[in-house]
């Protein structure tokens, strides 16, 4: 689950319960999917998975603008 953007424009990052850290870009959500062991995980995987929810808007809702664009 991605949470919405916080005032730092950073957005909260869960994997079920755990809390997998804080995101200021897609790359920053790919890389902490691939560290709690989905290795496949890339940028597209993250834009087209149903597993993944993204609330308060999608893989491009990001205050400041995504960090890796």
């Amino acid at each position: 689950m991605i949470y919405p953007p916080g005032e730092d424009g950073g957005r909260r990052v869960r994997a079920g319960v755990r809390f997998l850290g804080m995101a200021y870009g897609l790359l920053d959500v790919v890389e902490f999917l691939r560290l709690a062991g989905l290795e496949d995980a890339d940028d597209d995987w993250l834009r087209g998975s149903a597993m993944v929810e993204w609330r308060g808007g999608g893989p491009d809702a990001w205050l400041n603008g995504p960090r890796d664009a």
